[in-house]
């Protein structure tokens, strides 16, 4: 029986899947297939997609084995009440390796002060040495795939890495705390905080008020993870008052951020057109054809969400 996936994301993304997705598939042992973005719903067998995709309502697609999420975050999909089939959120070379790039790099650029000396071209010599890395404690909130892997490449450059989750981990080299008592302890030596929690209704605002005045005067925060994790009116009172030295944000509620938005215009906020990790076309159609293959075959699939837990 050939398989019968379906493809459903912005028209934009066809070109830039079918081929790669194509090879995956072949190279993955699946040669009888067709990859098409229009299948009769009671005929698809899987749908690939992304959560601003055409398929929305999935109670017509009633023999389909499993949807294959092509991105990292699921927060706009899981509580879809027509998504009764398996679902697995996007995990991949790319994407982890793209952000542990993108986070090691601001972490080194605001361990080393480097802005004073890439914007401060202005004649006065300034001599201040940074600490060692092993000096500066870092905190990354959430410690699934992708803050495990930023965990371990600062912990190789000598950081004094912190990880905090919700439920225990154990992480060599890395100091992993859980729960509420052990949020407040990780907040507490952050010079440095990176945000890498999946957005649920239990991380909405968790760098509120009360949680930033756990930090260390003049922490960084560095958020790569969702916008909603931070409280944006607390955020900006924190950096007009010095207790937030400089934030480093890739991610906002509303994104194309407004061109209005106070994160803009302030001195000590930097904005990134959420680059800090993409899913790759080459990468991710791996991963996705391996999960193809585990279904056809029987087995577990990978990175399967749990939708009571959002993620």
């Amino acid at each position: 029986m050939t398989i019968q996936i379906l493809f459903s994301a912005k028209d934009d993304r066809w070109p830039q899947y079918n081929g790669p997705l194509t090879h995956a598939l072949q190279q993955a042992g699946i040669t009888d297939f067709n990859l098409s973005r229009d299948i009769a719903p009671e005929a698809v067998d899987y749908i690939v997609m992304a959560p601003n995709g055409p398929v929305q309502d999935f109670s017509p697609y009633t023999n389909c084995k499993a949807v294959l999420n092509l991105w990292a975050g699921v927060e706009n999909i899981v509580g879809n009440p027509t998504l009764t089939q398996p679902l697995t959120r996007m995990v991949d070379h790319g994407l982890t390796r793209g952000m542990v790039e993108w986070v090691t790099g601001h972490v080194l650029r605001h361990h080393l002060g480097m802005d004073a000396h890439i914007l401060g071209q202005d004649g006065i010599w300034r001599s201040d040495i940074p600490p060692l890395a092993e000096q500066r404690p870092v905190t990354i909130l959430g410690m699934g795939e992708l803050g495990t892997a930023c965990a371990e490449a600062l912990v190789m450059l000598g950081f004094d890495v912190t990880g905090w989750s919700r439920s225990p981990k154990d992480i060599p080299g890395v100091r992993c705390l859980n729960g509420e008592g052990g949020l407040r302890k990780a907040l507490s030596t952050a010079q440095i905080l990176v945000l890498l929690l999946p957005k649920t209704p239990e991380t909405e605002n968790v760098l509120n008020v009360q949680h930033i005045a756990l930090m260390p005067q003049g922490a960084m925060v560095i958020n790569p993870g969702r916008g909603p994790l931070i409280d944006d009116q607390a955020m900006i009172a924190a950096l007009d008052s010095g207790q937030i030295a400089h934030a480093t944000l890739d991610v906002f509620r509303v994104e194309p951020l407004p061109p209005e938005h106070p994160y803009w215009a302030h001195p000590s906020v930097t904005v990134t057109p959420h680059i800090a990790s993409e899913t790759r076309d080459d990468t991710a159609s791996q991963v996705i054809a391996e999960n193809v293959r585990r279904g056809e075959a029987g087995e577990p699939f990978l990175h399967l969400v749990d939708p009571k837990l959002g993620y």
